[in-house]
């Protein structure tokens, strides 16, 4: 199923890998094309059904098989949770005023119960994971998020294991373990 075959030992071609999406089977690693807002901004105002994910690696969370193709559409509504390798849109003084904020976190452990289970902890503001009036986001973003579940020892996995954030979709997770 790869895209693009290595036969008679041709070498593969780095791709450079600006945003990473984690879906109920693929791992995807690519970039948006003409991405100028930031990921949680896109993700959030995103109207469409499809996010198009060019120079694309899935990597499937059951096999591990890999393929690469020069671009793939994700439905938005399959992706659980992403992350922006590369801000080329970022703001580094929210950057800071995001790290600042964390003196209110809350700790919780959030379940997938899809094909693949896992587990992402991880610190959020508050009742993140809620809609409310007040918040009506479709996504909230945990702090220094770990995963169990996955085969992190995977190479093409294991990026996952340093992840400083991660941008979650709340009706993505089917339980909430909230420490607060």
């Amino acid at each position: 199923m790869n895209e693009n075959p290595q036969s008679g030992g041709s070498v593969a071609t780095p791709t450079f890998v600006e945003d990473v999406f984690l879906t109920e089977t693929f791992l995807i690693k690519g970039r948006l094309p003409n991405k100028s807002r930031r990921l949680t901004n896109i993700l959030e105002d995103h109207n469409r059904a499809f996010l198009q994910v060019q120079d694309a690696t899935m990597v499937s969370l059951r096999s591990a098989e890999v393929i690469r193709t020069p671009s793939v559409m994700v439905n938005a509504k399959e992706v659980v949770f992403a992350h922006e390798l590369v801000e080329l849109a970022g703001d580094e003084t929210q950057r800071r005023l995001a790290a600042a904020g964390n003196a209110k976190a809350n700790r919780i452990r959030a379940f997938y119960s899809g094909v693949v289970q896992f587990e992402l902890a991880g610190n959020i503001e508050p009742g993140a994971y809620e809609s409310t009036p007040n918040n009506n986001r479709r996504w909230f973003i945990m702090q220094k998020p770990t995963l169990r579940g996955l085969d992190l020892a995977n190479p093409e996995l294991s990026l996952l294991r340093s992840l400083d954030y991660a941008i979650v979709r709340k009706d993505k997770m089917a339980y909430v373990y909230d420490f607060s």
